[in-house]
């Protein structure tokens, strides 16, 4: 997984002590705001912000979300992104009068 962005913040999941980044090192969340790319293998997302959630192993894009593999392409209000599942979800944008954009291209079109 890499992620491309203007503004990263991460934040670490507390140790027993409640101190949070001081004993356990894992990260809880991580937050983008600017430009975000995500890549995973042949997966790319794009958007304005991004919020990953370690537990849950997903991703949001949000802000102008467009996500592609190979040469098919979806776009919405929000695309969630299923790490472990490799699987998108993805959310009506209702300035483009509530529907998803999809560009799919037949299986022998699409490599």
């Amino acid at each position: 997984l890499v992620i491309r962005t203007d503004e990263m913040t991460v934040l670490y999941a507390k140790d027993k002590t409640g101190k949070g980044r001081s004993g356990s090192g894992k990260v809880r969340k991580l937050l983008c705001k600017g430009n975000v790319e995500i890549t995973k293998g042949d997966w790319l997302g794009t958007g304005k912000r991004m919020e990953y959630l370690a537990a849950e192993r997903k991703i949001i894009l949000s802000g102008g979300a467009k996500a592609w593999q190979g040469k098919n392409m979806v776009a919405g209000k929000t695309i969630t992104y299923y790490l472990d599942e490799g699987r998108s979800v993805v959310e009506q944008n209702k300035q483009t009068g509530g529907r998803v954009e999809a560009v799919i291209h037949p299986e022998s079109d699409a490599r």
